[in-house]
């Protein structure tokens, strides 16, 4: 007897899956070797730009957007979250226990934030599957984005408790907030995509270049793209126009052609139109 998924599911789909599995194994390793779990977080936002390529390609399932939802919950909210929260709980020796000597400030912030930051990821997600899927341009910041960035500070040394908890938190508010984020030009979009690779590969190449080089650029499209992003010879002013790309700074909408349902790199992919992997 053939399992359910024989016949049902394409190769695009094989690798949102993998993208799941990426965010256990981030989730995993978080604690023991939070570098290799901001790695697989990375790793991640590529499956989820990739996804997207390879349903324009090969074609969409119906499953597609949803099981591209499922995954990015694992990627990109549960796995930076984890990655946050075990790095700040490292750094500042906080102790999680029910008991009123436990119940310190500190362990509110290094709990309560990364816990806020699942739940805006998941509501993001829906909003975006339910609402935006078919849009050159989105509401709130993408949970690929905010995956790379957290995931590219901590490749790059920037592990501070505080910095590490003030840009989730940004993120929490961003994820939600009624500021539209373009999709890149195919161009940048590329650019974004080999300064992501490398930063997986050679996290420690050049004094960390790599990563920094993810984390500065992921932090200028977080706060400078829906006002400053010049889209064919004009700024966006929060929406966007021509061809979009595949990036963790672009939404991966596989969700419109033919067989797909209504449906976020990278991955990643915390964008942009038209396959079956909706990644927001």
């Amino acid at each position: 007897m053939k399992p359910r998924f024989v016949g049902r599911l394409g190769v695009a789909d094989a690798v949102t899956t993998f993208n799941a599995v990426l965010g256990f194994l981030a989730v995993a390793a978080a604690t023991a070797a939070p570098g290799l779990a901001a790695r697989a977080v990375l790793l991640a936002g590529i499956a989820d730009g990739l996804d997207g390529v390879l349903a324009r390609r090969y074609g969409s399932s119906k499953a597609g957007p949803y099981l591209d939802s499922l995954a990015d919950v694992a990627s990109f909210a549960v796995a930076p979250a984890v990655l946050v929260f075990a790095v700040v709980r490292e750094a500042w020796d906080v102790t999680v226990a029910l008991s009123p000597a436990a119940a310190t400030p500190r362990t509110a912030l290094a709990v309560g934030v990364p816990a806020l930051f699942v739940a805006a990821a998941v509501v993001r997600l829906g909003l975006y599957t339910a609402y935006d899927v078919e849009d050159e341009a989105t509401e709130g910041a993408q949970s690929t984005l905010a995956a790379t960035v957290l995931g590219a500070a901590v490749l790059s040394g920037y592990t501070g408790p505080t910095f590490l908890l003030a840009v989730t938190g940004a993120f929490v508010y961003l994820m939600l907030a009624p500021i539209r984020y373009p999709d890149l030009l195919a161009r940048d979009a590329f650019l974004m995509g080999v300064v992501h690779f490398l930063a997986v590969l050679f996290p420690r190449a050049l004094d960390r270049s790599f990563p920094v080089a993810l984390l500065i650029l992921g932090l200028a499209y977080m706060l400078l793209s829906p006002w400053l992003y010049w889209r064919d010879g004009f700024p966006t002013l929060g929406s966007s126009d021509g061809d979009g790309g595949e990036s963790a700074f672009t939404e991966d909408d596989d969700a419109v052609e033919g067989t797909d349902g209504p449906a976020e790199d990278d991955g990643g992919g915390d964008g942009a139109s038209a396959d079956g992997k909706g990644n927001a």
